[in-house]
C-alpha cells in the first residue's frame, strides 16, 4: 500500500475559514505586542515542575520514607509525569515554549527524561495526529487495538460493549505501555500505522537508544539497588498508573467525545469533505475551560480546539484566542464544542464510548 493511498488531501477552498483565522489571531498579538511564545510564567512552571519531579524521585529513593508517604509521593511523581508532558515537552515539541530554538529543543528533551523518544513522538502527534485528527486508519490516537473501538469505521467486537466500564484500567497502561512497547513497535517497525518514519540519522537513533538505558538506569535499576525489589515495583506500576490515566484522559477527551467528527475521505479523490480548520474545529472538544487549576495542570490542552488550529502558539495565549475562534464559528454556522466542568467531559467520553460498543 503506497503512502498516498493511506494520507486522505484537504480539499483547496477559494474561501480559508483558516486564513481567516490566522488573520485575526495575528491582529490580536500586534495589538497587545506579545510574542506567540511561552512567557515568564510558563518558564517558571517549567522550573517548578522539573524540579519538584527530580526532588520527590531522590527523596523517593535516597530517603525512603514509610510506605504511607512513599504512595503519596508516587501518586504525586506520577501527576507530575504527565504535568511536565502537558506543560513542558508539548509545547516544546510544537516548537511554541520560547522564541529560542535551543529552549524548544530543551524542552521537547524533557520527553527523553521521561522515558520516551521525541521523534517518534514527533511523528505520531505533530505530523499524523495534528494534520489527520479523527482520521480511522491514519490517526494513530485512535487506534488503540482490538480492546476498544475508538472509532465508527473500527471493527466492533463483543467486547466492546463493556469498554465504557473497562477503559479505566485500560488507560492507566498507557505509560508503561508506551515506554515498553509500543516505542520499539514503531521503531523497529519504522513505521506508525501504515505511514512509514521519516528516515532516522545516526543522532536520532542513538538518542532513542540512550533514552532507554537511561530509563532503565533510573526507573528500574537505581531504585531496585536503593528500596528493593518489591517496594519498586509497587511504586512504580502505581505511578505508571497515574500518569497514564491522567495522559489517556485528557487527550481522549479533546477528541472521542460525543458530537466530534470521524471524517471519512471520498473513495474516489482521497480528499476530506472540509478543509483544514473546520476539520480541526469538528474533530475536537473543549473542556473546563473555565477551571483555572485544570488550565494549569494540563497546560491548556483543556483549549484544544485553539491548539488544533495553532499549534505554534503557545497555551498561555490560548484562553485570550479562543473568544476570536468563537466568534468566527459563530459566523460560519459552525459548532464549538466545549464541555464546561471535567466531570460533563468524562462522562461525555463515556457516553461516546457506550455507543461504539452498542450492538445495531
Amino acid at each position: 500500500m503506497s503512502v498516498s493511498s493511506v494520507i486522505p488531501k484537504f480539499p483547496v477552498v477559494t474561501k480559508s475559514l483558516h486564513s481567516e483565522l490566522r488573520q485575526k489571531v495575528q491582529q490580536y498579538f500586534d495589538e497587545t505586542g506579545k510574542a506567540a511564545t511561552g512567557n515568564l510564567t510558563l518558564f517558571t512552571k517549567a522550573i517548578v515542575l522539573v524540579s519538584l519531579f527530580t526532588v520527590v524521585y531522590l527523596h523517593l529513593i535516597l530517603f525512603t520514607p514509610a510506605w504511607y508517604f512513599a504512595l503519596g509521593e508516587c501518586v504525586l511523581l506520577g501527576a507530575l509525569i504527565a504535568s511536565i508532558g502537558f506543560n513542558v515537552m508539548h509545547d516544546g515539541s510544537h516548537g511554541s515554549f520560547s522564541k529560542y530554538k535551543w529552549k524548544n529543543k530543551l524542552a521537547t528533551y524533557s520527553l527523553n527524561m521521561l522515558g520516551a523518544n521525541h521523534f517518534l513522538w514527533n511523528m505520531k502527534h505533530n505530523i499524523i495526529h495534528h494534520s489527520f485528527t479523527n482520521i480511522d486508519g491514519v490517526d494513530d490516537d485512535i487506534e488503540i487495538g482490538i480492546l476498544m473501538r475508538m472509532a465508527p469505521g473500527q471493527k466492533r467486537l463483543w467486547a466492546h460493549r463493556f469498554q465504557h466500564f473497562y477503559f479505566w484500567f485500560l488507560y492507566m497502561l498507557l505509560y508503561v505501555f508506551w515506554i515498553f512497547f509500543t516505542d520499539y513497535q514503531k521503531y523497529f517497525l519504522k513505521r506508525i500505522g501504515d505511514i512509514p518514519l521519516k528516515k532516522m540519522e545516526f543522532k536520532d537513533h542513538l538518542s532513542f537508544w540512550l533514552t532507554k538505558v537511561y530509563h532503565g538506569a533510573v526507573f528500574i535499576v537505581i531504585p531496585i539497588l536503593c528500596v528493593g525489589w518489591f517496594a519498586w515495583l509497587m511504586g512504580f506500576l502505581l505511578i505508571s498508573c497515574v500518569s497514564g490515566f491522567i495522559l489517556s484522559i485528557v487527550f481522549q477527551l479533546a477528541h472521542t467525545v460525543e458530537h466530534t467528527g470521524f471524517p471519512v475521505a471520498d473513495a474516489e479523490s482521497n480528499k476530506l469533505p472540509d478543509e483544514f480548520a473546520t476539520h480541526q474545529i469538528k474533530t475536537t472538544a473543549n473542556f473546563a475551560t473555565q477551571n483555572k487549576l485544570v488550565s494549569w495542570f494540563v497546560g491548556g490542552l483543556n483549549f484544544q480546539i485553539e491548539h488544533h488550529l495553532f499549534p505554534k502558539i503557545s497555551h498561555v495565549h490560548y484562553p485570550a484566542i479562543s473568544a476570536i475562534v468563537r466568534k468566527v464559528c459563530k459566523e460560519y454556522q459552525l459548532q464549538y464544542i466545549e464541555y464546561p466542568t471535567m466531570r460533563s467531559a468524562i462522562a461525555a467520553h463515556v457516553r461516546f464510548l457506550r455507543t461504539m460498543g452498542k450492538y445495531d
